[in-house]
């Protein structure tokens, strides 16, 4: 079956008029897609745009472009392999299946537009239902949400577990909605939430929908994240989009059993990070979209209140578009003041990264592990990773590091980790790196399989521009 869902933007959003975008089911009726400003590029804050829709089948789309006839277009990432056509005015072209793309005419990225084709909802709350507390737009006050979530609608009966945020604007007056356990927060699409969602100290809670939650307003030093997890478990996210916090998108802290998926996000401010772990384990993260200001996905140690090990954290079907710094960042803070933290057992596997750009020599890497802190980070494996041109940094940094701004002392170690099918197309890379610390502060173990730049397979680290430095052995390349 073919099917599209359009929503309607709430009054009140901010849109854009770059481009006219419109879908419909293979042979259906065109629809037109409201499309959303966002903001991007902390080095430059700029106006991008951004539509979404479900779909099911054979979808196609219709991009107009308003400001500029195309010359020529861009369909990222490229591994998708989207074919198109265009007349000058207009893009065409067909989705087999939901995707998450940059349309880009004429060499454009900072004035793209962000298209997000999601997957049909499934299990969606129902509005009416006697669990259901659902919220017209309006100005809430949480010590309201918290009261009537606790009153049940009838009388013998159960109080509601899902808070329904209709489509339309919706202000959190205190700005942070703190979520019990047991509770599902639906934000339904074409409804846009002012605030910040909070889990601290709960289980099994589920954060869902196809709506917006949008942090613009509020200053970088509010220091507000669009999501926060914090000595939790069983904790889900799908399907909404975060829009400019002023810090992380999502921030985990000594919490696991956590899901993301579907997950989109957009910042331009310091610290603004995608998703970043401090102290977690048994978290998976999964078809998510993150073009950040600082890292995409970030896995530390101990930090702030969070103590302990991270393991057990899969990354998996993510398209990664960092602004500035890291893509993929693992390794920098930990328990300092103990023997340190251990970073293991994480797995990356088929990413597409769009942009890596950092003038900063020590922050550089797509694919980044820095161990200070006395941490140790072991079994790491990078598979089925594609990264497209960017426009400056490394492809590969892999250190122990002191690094004095972040780090009383220097990192332990770092070994076992593995490279398998890597590859890079691109001319702006600076040279990657390798090396440990001191004699007992070393790098081990690095294996690369199938490392391919430029469509050639890198047997060497002087063939592939990778310095290896001191301290390090085991290092290892194949085809």
């Amino acid at each position: 079956m073919n099917r599209v869902t359009v929503y309607d933007a709430p009054q009140g959003a901010a849109l854009r008029d770059d481009f006219t975008v419109s879908v419909r089911a293979a042979g259906g009726e065109w629809q037109k897609l409201p499309v959303y400003e966002v903001k991007v590029d902390m080095h430059r804050v700029r106006h991008a745009s951004m539509a979404y829709f479900d779909m099911e089948g054979t979808v196609e789309v219709r991009v107009e472009s308003r400001r500029q006839p195309i010359r020529s277009v861009a369909i990222r990432p490229l591994s998708a392999m989207v074919p198109y056509r265009h007349d000058g005015e207009a893009v065409l072209f067909t989705l087999d299946r939901p995707r998450k793309l940059s349309v880009e005419v004429n060499g454009e990225r900072f004035s793209n537009l962000h298209l997000f084709a999601n997957p049909m909802e499934q299990g969606a709350p129902v509005p009416g239902a006697d669990n259901v507390l659902y919220l017209e737009p309006a100005i809430h006050r949480t010590e309201d949400i918290y009261r009537l979530a606790q009153t049940p609608k009838a009388a013998g009966g159960k109080a509601p577990d899902t808070i329904y945020f209709a489509p339309g604007m919706h202000y959190l007056e205190e700005t942070l909605l703190r979520i019990p356990s047991g509770t599902t927060v639906y934000v339904a699409g074409g409804a846009i939430v002012i605030g910040s969602l909070v889990c601290e100290g709960v289980k099994d809670v589920s954060i869902r929908g196809r709506g917006m939650l949008v942090l613009s307003d509020f200053h970088r030093f509010s220091a507000f994240r669009g999501i926060r997890i914090v000595f939790s478990e069983n904790i889900a996210v799908e399907g909404i989009i975060t829009v400019d916090p002023p810090h992380y998108s999502i921030y985990l802290g000594r919490s696991r059993h956590v899901s993301i998926r579907n997950f989109k996000t957009f910042s331009t401010r310091g610290w603004s990070d995608g998703i970043d772990m401090m102290a977690c384990s048994h978290i998976d993260i999964e078809d998510v979209f993150l073009r950040t200001s600082d890292d995409c996905i970030a896995v530390y140690g101990s930090r702030w209140d969070f103590f302990g090990d991270s393991r057990h954290i899969a990354v998996r079907d993510a398209v990664l578009w960092a602004d500035v710094a890291h893509p993929l960042m693992i390794g920098t803070h930990g328990n300092h003041h103990g023997d340190g933290d251990t970073i293991e057992d994480i797995l990356f596997e088929n990413i597409d990264i769009l942009e890596h750009h950092e003038p900063q020599p020590d922050y550089m890497g797509a694919m980044a592990i820095n161990a200070g802190d006395q941490n140790a980070v072991r079994k790491v494996t990078y598979r089925n990773i594609r990264v497209e041109d960017f426009e400056l940094g490394r492809l590969i940094d892999i250190r122990v590091v002191w690094n004095k701004k972040y780090n009383p002392v220097p990192g332990s170690r770092i070994e076992d980790v593995r490279f398998e099918n890597i590859t890079y197309n691109g001319a702006n890379a600076v040279p990657s790196r390798i090396g440990g610390f001191d004699a007992d502060r070393p790098v081990s173990g690095v294996c690369f399989r199938q490392l391919r730049i430029n469509g050639e397979l890198i047997l060497n680290p002087e063939q592939g521009k990778i310095e290896v430095g001191g301290f390090a052995r085991d290092i290892s390349f194949s085809g």
